[in-house]
């Protein structure tokens, strides 16, 4: 039963990418949401388990300025953080999965677009028919090329911005970035706050398959704005888009991740659509003494 000792979460996950969610509407957990206790609760064998932690909280009851400055069009403010307790901008699959607790537990409407509100600005999110839920991840940053690597072996990768850093590489196999238990080098002037390296092989037309290690958590089951990144990567290499001037029709690519498949579209307009399944599999209550907050 709820008390004064615990506060609440629930466990979703989208196409495997998996989440700790904690209500926070009023902004009461601010104070306690320290690194140290988002770690705790990632933890896979000694806590939850979870590639982040998303705290639900309103956007009026948040002082931070990326929350202050989307007030007017934001209810909402995805506070998300990563396995490790650092913040990060944005996360493809966790807004799906946000806005999946939004309607299931805060009863926000279906039938229209929700508006999100993220350290990388306000997501459009559309609830499908068919039950997946496509979030508008805005117009993507393509900057060149740098490169990465696993041991001594090293590729050329794109350098493309979704709201946060992205360094993505084709190979020739998956299974060349190894086990990655550990980030892939990169160069640190390029990317000095780290970054999400995709590794992606070719699957069929506009239809790639990725592996990702996501800055702060690891190797994960899947990554949205990484599958954003890869799919930008692709069109780019394939002639379908140009970087510089998006025009034409509407393009579309299968991204397959380890816990699934997810589809993105570089519309004409020159913003990619990420669309996918988002689930929520838990609840239960979390005793304040589970962790240290500092």
């Amino acid at each position: 039963m709820p008390s004064h000792d615990t506060f609440p979460f629930l466990k979703g996950h989208g196409t495997e990418n998996d989440f700790v969610l904690l209500p926070d509407p009023d902004g009461t957990l601010h104070g306690d949401l320290a690194p140290g206790l988002v770690a705790a609760l990632c933890d896979r064998r000694a806590g939850l388990g979870a590639d982040g932690v998303i705290r639900v909280v309103r956007t009026a009851a948040y002082d931070d300025p990326a929350a202050v400055a989307v007030r007017d069009v934001a209810t909402w403010f995805m506070d998300y953080r990563n396995a490790d307790g650092s913040v990060s901008e944005m996360c493809g699959n966790g807004v799906r999965v946000f806005a999946r607790y939004l309607a299931d537990q805060e009863h926000v409407p279906t039938t229209e677009p929700l508006r999100v509100g993220t350290r990388a600005g306000v997501k459009v999110v559309r609830f499908e028919d068919d039950g997946r839920i496509t979030v508008d991840m805005g117009e993507p940053d393509v900057d060149g090329e740098t490169k990465v690597g696993v041991g001594e072996r090293t590729w050329a990768a794109s350098n493309v911005g979704m709201g946060n850093p992205h360094a993505v590489a084709f190979v020739d196999s998956l299974d060349d970035a190894g086990p990655l238990l550990e980030a892939p080098s990169y160069d640190p002037q390029v990317y000095p706050r780290g970054v999400n390296v995709e590794f992606v092989v070719r699957r069929g037309e506009r239809h790639v398959a990725m592996r990702v290690h996501e800055r702060g958590s690891g190797e994960t089951r899947s990554c949205g704005t990484g599958a954003c990144a890869v799919m930008v990567a692709a069109a780019v290499a394939d002639g379908a888009r140009s970087a510089d001037a998006p025009a034409g029709a509407d393009v579309a690519y299968r991204v397959d991740v380890p816990g699934g498949e997810l589809t993105v579209t570089w519309t004409a307009g020159g913003r990619l659509l990420l669309t996918g399944p988002a689930v929520l599999v838990a609840s239960g209550q979390v005793p304040y003494s589970f962790a240290p907050v500092a």
